[in-house]
């Protein structure tokens, strides 16, 4: 009877985990971590360097969770998120809110006693703006949910910067802005080549709502956005050579991904084009960000 018990509750722990969205926390916490390299001129304490991701990775944690669970119904309709334990009903409502209490409340706990009030409140306050903000009221009333709750996606490098240095200057909030430029073409290959998906789930995604055509040139135009926006820290002097060279390679070919897409001959090429694009994206943003690390310690 013990045996089964435990079995049950480790199926449970581990189908919560999946609500966590961990890959996706991990991209989050690892931009933040790499504010904190950068808010400081040498090496971050590492106990507050420790505490700081911990408490942010619990809260991006939870607020994911409570993500899934709002949108329980839609994920059911959808074939990419029908297997989650929240729209298979596997986890009950309860359960889910209250892991997202036990693990929320322990990273905002860590956050005040190990790190800074500053950054327990920034970070809660992304977590309102994902979990609430963006999931129950932006996304399912305008097309244009991801640009406008890309705000609170984007705010980990800020996270980081006040971790180590209880401030947010502007050079946190230029981190910011590039991941806000980021966010519209990365999702919107997602959902290019979803696009059935999210029209079962009746979300006004801008394939749905606009069509392939007209999303496939937002995501030209925000790619060429981004490329410029991620110039701004070699022009504020955050960064040296290395990283604009970085940015540059890494920036041209995102847009030469993008291109394609805009200039595909069928709807079948632009879904296998948004595919790669939206892969080649998560790179992208991962290599940016450790080329802006590598260019503050060696340049």
């Amino acid at each position: 009877m013990q045996h089964v018990l435990d079995a049950s509750v480790g199926r449970k722990l581990t189908q919560y985990y999946a609500l966590t969205k961990p890959r996706v926390t991990q991209l989050a916490v690892f931009c933040a971590v790499i504010g904190m390299f950068l808010a400081v001129p040498g090496f971050p304490p590492v106990d507050r360097l420790v505490a700081a991701t911990v408490g942010i990775w619990l809260l991006a944690g939870a607020a994911f969770a409570v993500n899934c669970l709002v949108e329980r119904e839609l994920d059911a309709r959808m074939a990419r998120t029908a297997r989650r334990a929240s729209a298979s009903g596997e986890l009950s409502v309860t359960e889910i809110l209250l892991g997202s209490g036990v693990i929320g409340g322990t990273g905002m706990l860590v956050l005040l006693h190990f790190v800074n009030p500053l950054t327990m409140g920034l970070t809660f306050a992304t977590f309102v703006g994902y979990a609430v903000v963006y999931t129950m009221l932006l996304k399912p009333m305008t097309p244009q949910n991801i640009v406008i709750g890309g705000a609170s996606g984007a705010m980990p490098p800020a996270l980081g910067w006040a971790a180590m240095a209880d401030s947010v200057p502007a050079q946190a909030w230029i981190l910011v802005l590039i991941i806000f430029v980021w966010t519209p073409p990365h999702f919107w290959a997602l959902a290019l080549y979803r696009t059935e998906d999210f029209r079962k789930s009746g979300l006004p995604m801008l394939p749905v709502t606009h069509g392939s055509r007209y999303t496939r040139l937002h995501i030209l135009l925000y790619t060429i956005a981004l490329f410029a926006t991620t110039m701004l820290p070699f022009a504020m002097r955050m960064s040296g050579p290395l990283y604009l060279c970085a940015a540059v390679i890494l920036g041209g070919e995102f847009l030469r991904l993008s291109w394609a897409i805009w200039r595909a001959r069928s709807e079948d090429e632009a879904d296998r084009l948004a595919r790669r694009t939206f892969r080649y994206s998560i790179v992208y943003l991962s290599l940016l960000f450790l080329a802006l690390l590598v260019d503050h310690y060696l340049v």
